[in-house]
């Protein structure tokens, strides 16, 4: 598993980007994990699944409302990853209106998922292999604070967190 001091994994995640623009074309970009966070901080968090009960109640929503704290803090971006495609993750973050607040980022094959070693396997329920609730503060691709949720909780990856340990 992944700890404080490493480096994020390489990996490529999904963004759909609705308005053509920097560089972006419409639809599914790819985002190369170790370029997209060279040299910023980025607070990012994970979760089991789009539209999933907790994530659209209080994951999501607290991240987009701490947004100007967590940037006042020092953080650049913010980004939510989630084992779903990117077309799911663009419908979830219209649905959240996430707007250019957070990052909704697709981890369609858990890719990133299985190389944090941060993966959740909800075949039982009919869900398959997802991510683990976490959040994390990555500094220029390092792992600074990490905070994984126990099976079921939602105590520590929360964006009230986060603000306390990017302000820290």
């Amino acid at each position: 598993m992944i700890t404080v001091g490493d480096k994020l994994p390489a990996a490529t995640l999904t963004e759909f980007v609705e308005v053509e623009g920097n560089g972006c074309s419409i639809g599914p970009n790819p985002v190369d994990v170790a370029k997209a966070s060279a040299g910023k901080t980025i607070a990012l968090f994970a979760l089991p699944g789009a539209f999933t009960p907790t994530c659209s109640a209080k994951h999501v929503p607290g991240y987009v409302e701490h947004h100007d704290a967590l940037k006042a803090a020092g953080v650049d971006e913010i980004w939510c990853v989630s084992v779903n495609d990117a077309f799911v993750m663009g419908a979830w973050a219209r649905d959240q209106k996430t707007g250019s607040k957070v990052r909704m980022l697709g981890d369609g094959s858990a890719e990133f998922s299985k190389a944090t070693g941060l993966t959740l396997d909800l075949t039982a329920r009919g869900m398959g292999l997802r991510s683990n609730r976490y959040s994390m503060l990555v500094k220029d691709g390092v792992v600074t604070s990490l905070n994984v949720e126990g099976p079921g909780k939602f105590e520590v990856s929360d964006a009230a967190t986060m603000l306390a340990q990017a302000k820290g």
